[in-house]
Parts: structure tokens; sequence; C-alpha cells
């Protein structure tokens, strides 16, 4: 199994692009290097990464574009931009659309390399003080012990249910992108993953039936709304 972090890389320059991904690669590094913007998200979305290095100056589509679209299905991989601007603004920009850093050219690659080491580090050993326990309606879901209670009824759930259930939780009332989802439970966002996704979302429906306030909405060519209201 190759256990190798991989690395999303978007430059255009071919010269600095083939070098950078050579360092990378030499230093135990998986690297997917992208040399023109409008090609970015596609292969983004196509691909698992632990890390993205986006250039800002890109033919077609900037860096900034390109991390905004992949900030609207992964909100947690850590984004470094490059570029040769030292404009207050630009740098501002970058971390308005969550940057981790932002390193201007020309720099040591020993640097940047440092810096991933740190951010990958950081992700890695990030205390998992993640809310374990939520409340669904009349429902209590516990996604540590993998089960639903109500009115005393426990049902139990598989791994990739309560998976499933708990990101939910996480964005409730919100929409979970389908990407996300499926790029975070199944690792792929492929056609047979997202069938598989839909039997799961079924699934979670009856578990949730007997409460009327409670509705896993399917937001057509998004994702999914788990909607809890509340108010009664």
């Amino acid at each position: 199994m190759n256990n190798k972090q991989h690395i999303f890389l978007v430059e255009d320059d071919l010269s600095f692009g083939a070098v950078l991904k050579s360092y990378l690669e030499l230093n135990d590094y998986e690297v997917s290097w992208v040399d023109d913007g409008k090609f970015a998200f596609e292969k983004f979305r196509n691909g698992i990464f632990q890390i993205c290095i986006l250039d800002v100056m890109l033919p077609n589509v900037d860096g900034f574009t390109i991390a905004s679209d992949i900030r609207k299905i992964d909100k947690e991989i850590p984004l470094v931009f490059l570029t040769a601007k030292t404009l207050k603004e630009d740098i501002l920009k970058g971390y308005n659309v969550g940057a981790d850093d932002y390193i201007t050219k020309p720099f040591d690659t020993e640097v940047l390399l440092c810096k991933i080491q740190a951010i990958i580090k950081r992700q890695a050993t990030q205390p998992d003080n993640e809310e374990v326990i939520f409340t669904i309606g009349t429902y209590v879901f516990d996604s540590k012990l993998r089960h639903i209670t109500r009115e005393g009824v426990k049902q139990k759930l598989s791994p990739k249910e309560s998976d499933l259930l708990k990101l939910l939780c996480q964005n409730k009332n919100e929409l979970l992108a389908r990407e996300t989802a499926l790029r975070k439970i199944w690792g792929e966002d492929g056609y047979f993953t997202a069938r598989s996704m839909d039997v799961f979302i079924t699934k979670l429906r009856k578990f949730l039936a007997d409460d009327t306030n409670i509705e896993i909405k399917n937001i057509h060519g998004s994702g999914f709304l788990l909607e809890v209201n509340e108010s009664t």
C-alpha cells in the first residue's frame, strides 16, 4: 500500500514545476502536478490529497479561484499559495480564501518543505475534541459507539452509516456537498461510490423516520441537507 502523503501542485512554469515536483518526490511525497488553471479543479476532484500548493498567477483560472472552488467541497485541506506578488491586498486575499501559508518567489525549497511538513504534522496531531454526541430532534446519536437512541430504543449503525450521519450532523440545516462526503468516507467520488452513498442515505432516513421534524433532503446536483425543525 502507498502511504505517501499526496500533494496537489498547480504551477504553470514548466521548468520550476518539474524541479519542484522532483524535489518533493525525492523527499518521499507523491505529487500530482497541473500546469494550467483550467484543468486544476477537475484534477483535484478526481484525486485524494493531503495538501494543495497553488501558484497564484496561472493561465485561464487563477490560484485564488481554484482555492475557492476547492473550499466548496473540502473545507479542511491545507492550502499553500506561491506567488511573485508581495502586495498586501493579494496576501490578504489568499488568507481570506482559506490559505494556511503564503510563500513569495523566489524561495528556498527547503523552507517550503519544512512548511509542508509542519502543516501536515499539525493536521495529524490536532487534539480529537470533536463532538461525538448529537441531538437530532427526539434522537440522540452517539457517533463514537455508533448508535442512535429514541425513547429508550437503541439502533446500531454500521461504520459508514455512522460516519455519514456524523457529517450530516456537523452540517445540520446546512448543505453537505456530495463530493465532501464521498471523499471523506469513501476516499473517492466516482459513480459507483455515489450510488453506494445514496443507499446509505436511504437507510438513515429509515432510522430517523419516527420523528416527522427530521428530513434528509436531496439537493439535486449538490448534496444533502439534514433539516431539523427545532421550533416545535
